[in-house]
């Protein structure tokens, strides 16, 4: 896992719009979505390119080894979506 999406995420979708490979969900019109707390980044998709870092307004995505200490339970939480 490349990428890590934090509870600070307000759903916006601009890093779906950003991502290349469309490897962030749940999408507005995916099943899910309304009792998603945030979205999440597919580990198995996810090409390490970063274009979903700048454009979070809430800077909710991190690098897996910038993940603040008191953050790194989203790292599971993110791998358990996609299982």
């Amino acid at each position: 896992m490349a990428y890590v999406i934090v509870d600070t995420c307000t759903k916006d979708e601009l890093c779906v719009a950003a991502c290349p490979v469309d490897c962030i969900h749940p999408k507005k019109d995916e099943p899910g979505f309304d009792a998603a707390p945030h979205l999440y980044v597919n580990p198995v998709e996810c090409i390490d390119c970063g274009a979903c870092i700048p454009v979070c307004p809430t800077n909710s995505v991190f690098v897996l080894e910038d993940l603040p200490p008191e953050q790194a339970h989203f790292a599971e939480l993110n791998a358990a979506h996609f299982n």
